[in-house]
C-alpha cells in the first residue's frame, strides 16, 4: 500500500443516466444533495454499446453546468468503431470536458463481434493516440478478479496493459472484504505499477438489489454479511442501518491504510451516501 500513501484523498461519485422524466426528477433532487458534498468529480455511466450515448452526454452536461462540479463520461469501447468514439471524444472536448473513465463495457445483446476495439487497452491508446493529454483517463480493476478472466495472474497482466497504454488512475469495482483491496495494490507494486487506485464503494441499502448486481459483476458478499441481509428480510429499515455500519466500516479501514480516496456507486440516490460520508467526517474539497 506504500504507492498509495502519497496521493492526496479524492472522493467521487458515480450516476447513471435517468431512462424518463420521474428518473430525472428522482436524480436531479438527489444530485442536489450529493452535490453539497462538494466531491472532486462525478462519473455517468454509459449503456452496453453506447445505448444511453446521447443520455450520458446530457447528464455529463448538466451536472457540469448546474452544480460546477467535474462531470467524467463513461465511454465504453465494445460494440463501437473508431469514428464513433472519436465524435464522441469531440463533442466532450467541445464541452469542455476533461475527465472520462475509459471501458470495455459489455457485448450488446444478440451481438456477436465487438467491433473495432476488442480491449479497454485499446481505447486507452485510441484516446491518447487522439487527443494526447486532454483528458484525465480513469480505468477499472477487479480485485477480486474479473469474472471473465482466466486466472488473477492474466487479470492482473491485462490491467497493466491499461495503465501502460496511458491511464491516469484507477477505480475498482465494489467489494467488502478489504484484504482484496489490499493484495490487489500488493500485487500491482510488484509489477511496477503505481498511480491512484482509488476503491468502488458500493452502499448497502436493498439487499434483492444487490445480490443481482454482485452475482453479474463477480463482486463477492462474504458470507458473514448475506446472513445477516437474509435475517432481515422485508426490513428496509434494518438493511440500511446494518449496510451503514458496515460500509462505513469498510471506508474508514481503507482510508486508514492508505487508500487515496472513495468512489461511491450512489445508483442515483443520496441517503446512503450521506449516512456514510456524515460517519466518515469528509470534509467538502
Amino acid at each position: 500500500m506504500e504507492t498509495q500513501k502519497k496521493y492526496p484523498k479524492i472522493f467521487s461519485l458515480e450516476f447513471f443516466p435517468p431512462k424518463n422524466h420521474e428518473a430525472e426528477d428522482t436524480f436531479r433532487t438527489n444530485l442536489a444533495k450529493l452535490a453539497a458534498l462538494k466531491p472532486k468529480f462525478c462519473s455517468v455511466t454509459f449503456g452496453a454499446g453506447g445505448t444511453t450515448r446521447e443520455k450520458t452526454f446530457e447528464t455529463v452536461i448538466e451536472i457540469q453546468r448546474n452544480t460546477g462540479i467535474e462531470a467524467a463520461p463513461h465511454i465504453s469501447c465494445i460494440a463501437s468503431t473508431k469514428a464513433s468514439v472519436r465524435e464522441v471524444l469531440d463533442a466532450y472536448k467541445n464541452q469542455g470536458i476533461r475527465h472520462i473513465v475509459a471501458l470495455r463495457g459489455d457485448m450488446p445483446s444478440g451481438m456477436l463481434s465487438p467491433g473495432e476495439f476488442r480491449y479497454a487497452n485499446e481505447l486507452v491508446e485510441f484516446i491518447r493516440r487522439e487527443t494526447g493529454d486532454h483528458f484525465h483517463i480513469e480505468v477499472a480493476a477487479y480485485p477480486e478478479m474479473h469474472p471473465q478472466a482466466a486466472n488473477m495472474e492474466a487479470d492482473l497482466r491485462n490491467f497493466k496493459r491499461k495503465v501502460e497504454a496511458g491511464a491516469d488512475s484507477v477505480i475498482t469495482q465494489y467489494f467488502y472484504n478489504p484484504e482484496a483491496y489490499f493484495r490487489f495494490v500488493d500485487d500491482c507494486e510488484k509489477m511496477g505499477i503505481d498511480i491512484p487506485i482509488v476503491p468502488g464503494i458500493m452502499p448497502i441499502s436493498n439487499y434483492t438489489q444487490l445480490a443481482r448486481f454482485s452475482d453479474a459483476c463477480g463482486a463477492d458478499i462474504p458470507r458473514w454479511i448475506r446472513k445477516r441481509l437474509e435475517v432481515f428480510g422485508d426490513d428496509r429499515k434494518s438493511i440500511r442501518a446494518f449496510g451503514l455500519e458496515v460500509v462505513t466500516d469498510l471506508c474508514r479501514r481503507l482510508l486508514e491504510q492508505g487508500a487515496p480516496g472513495l468512489h461511491f456507486y450512489t445508483l442515483n440516490r443520496a441517503e446512503a451516501v450521506l449516512g456514510i460520508w456524515r460517519n466518515l467526517g469528509i470534509a467538502a474539497d
